[in-house]
């Protein structure tokens, strides 16, 4: 078995519903279940969402995705439809392409293609 590097957490109070979402929408493998808690991964980048008692969800912070091109990021607009917050468009200061949505607990999640080369 591979160990994460790291894990970031959030509570919810809808676990199945926002679970649902990260699989069927953003395409996200359920990498670990365990009692109260659901570890979702997606090309090595690991999240859980554990259960909380209504009103105690946790939606600071951002989940940022990121694709290989715009066009991983145009898919993923398509996907998101009206969780979508705006269109797809260069990101001058960063210098990357990007999104942003709001999952089914209203945290922030963002899409993203880096526009310029990375380090190895």
């Amino acid at each position: 078995m591979s160990h994460p590097g790291g894990l970031v957490f959030f509570r919810t109070a809808n676990r199945d519903r926002a679970v649902d979402w990260y699989r069927e929408v953003v395409g996200c493998e359920v990498w670990l279940e365990q009692p109260g808690c659901t570890i979702l991964s997606r090309e090595g980048f690991r999240f859980g969402l554990c259960d909380a008692d209504e009103g105690d969800t946790e939606t600071e912070g951002i989940l940022t995705f990121v694709y290989p091109d715009r066009a991983g990021v145009d898919r993923l607009h398509d996907r998101v439809g009206d969780a979508a917050r705006e269109e797809p468009h260069v990101n001058d200061r960063y210098d990357i392409y990007q999104f942003f949505a709001a999952d089914p607990d209203g945290r922030t999640v963002e899409f993203q293609t880096f526009l310029h080369d990375l380090p190895e």
